[in-house]
């Protein structure tokens, strides 16, 4: 058995490096074509700047990489396992699949270990430490003002996130103005905007189309009204509250701190003396739906953190049985079946990325449906394999 578990790993980390390694490259070169190659055509960067930019990189592209990797590797040994009918002979000699793939699923699990390290603490400050240096060889990257997916307090005063950014126009818009600069005083979001330069007075004009204020009053949160709404902030403040990371490059301690400071200005911004029974019990509602929106971007960013260290383990549990039924040497089936599965788990995070200004939707738990599809899929087929079915 010991024989059987070290041919055995050792053909799935050797499988593990080569596709981890396979995929690695294909994804740094998107972000260099993308990106870095700019530098060197306009000849704004030597190669050791470019260098020292895919080596930032690595870690970011690490976060898919690994998963994705495991994958492969785990169809192609287990196909060609299944393929040369050494699977037969193993359990011919009394051997079941669950004992003989054990140490496979024992390296899925130290996988996502590993996965955890990378997504919460490494691949974070890589990448903010790789659009730093983007941004200070200056191709434009500083003159984004209002960049999507991240919360900004370019305006004084207020506390700014913006969905979507193409050109002057802003989508799913979320403001936070703050009284004394520390407690919420209403809620304004939109559907759309606008953002453009004023060159006279050198400021930033941030316009809200059809937007809604909820107003964190003594009598509780006064009704929406569909208003337009102006916000404006001096150009060079502006410019030093886009260099703030954005929510999807912060890490697991950062965006924790960030959701427990944005419920305690909410919190403290309620006012719930001189309320009846019936009006304490709607202010606390309303309070609690006002927190929720505006800590959710931060729930989801961190659900998915941790919901993406645990891909390795349920594509192991789907990548076995899978690789068993297909029964195949060819390296190109593999491939064609792990990038299939990939897109299907990759497709419930983007919902859930695109809900996250929506908590009604509950998307910090979107994220984790294809980890329970996957690994219940997975433990479904497994025991089908170990039965010969």
């Amino acid at each position: 058995m010991k024989t059987l578990h070290t041919y055995l790993t050792r053909q799935v980390l050797a499988s593990l490096l080569m596709t981890v390694a396979v995929f690695t490259f294909v994804l740094l070169l998107g972000n260099v074509l993308k990106e870095i190659l700019a530098l060197l055509v306009n000849r704004q960067a030597s190669l050791a700047l470019v260098a020292q930019a895919m080596g930032l990189l690595i870690p970011f592209v690490w976060v898919f990489a690994l998963p994705m990797g495991m994958l492969t590797a785990t169809l192609l040994v287990f196909g060609r396992f299944s393929a040369d009918q050494e699977l037969t002979a193993v359990r011919a000699s009394g051997v079941s699949l669950v004992s003989l793939i054990s140490p496979i699923l024992l390296l899925s699990l130290a996988l996502c270990a590993l996965s955890a390290l990378v997504n919460m603490e490494i691949a974070p400050r890589c990448r903010v430490a790789y659009k730093r240096l983007l941004a200070n060889v200056d191709i434009g990257f500083a003159n984004i003002l209002i960049p999507e997916g991240r919360f900004l307090k370019n305006f004084d005063g207020y506390i700014l996130y913006v969905g979507k950014h193409r050109g002057d126009t802003l989508q799913d818009i979320m403001i936070v103005s703050l009284k004394d600069q520390t407690n919420i005083d209403q809620i304004i979001r939109a559907p759309s905007g606008t953002v453009e330069q004023d060159r006279e007075t050198r400021e930033v004009v941030l316009t809200l189309h059809d937007s809604k204020i909820i107003a964190m009053s003594t009598n509780g949160i006064a009704s929406p009204k569909a208003v337009d709404f102006t916000i404006r902030a001096p150009l060079n403040q502006a410019r030093r509250g886009a260099s703030e990371p954005r929510t999807s490059d912060m890490t697991f301690s950062q965006l924790w701190e960030r959701r427990r400071e944005m419920e305690q200005s909410v919190n403290r911004s309620a006012r719930l003396e001189g309320l009846t029974r019936e009006q304490l019990l709607e202010r606390k509602k309303e309070l609690r739906k006002t927190g929720e929106a505006a800590t959710t971007p931060y729930r989801v960013q961190i659900h998915e953190q941790v919901s993406f260290s645990f891909a390795c383990f349920g594509f192991t549990l789907v990548g076995i049985p899978l690789g068993i039924r297909v029964h195949r040497r060819e390296t190109n089936i593999g491939i064609a079946m792990a990038l299939l599965l990939v897109a299907v788990y990759y497709s419930f995070v983007m919902v859930g990325q695109a809900l996250d200004t929506r908590p009604e939707y509950a998307p910090h738990l979107i994220v984790w449906l294809p980890n329970f599809l996957f690994q219940a899929v997975g433990a479904v087929l497994l025991w089908r394999a170990n039965k010969g079915f």
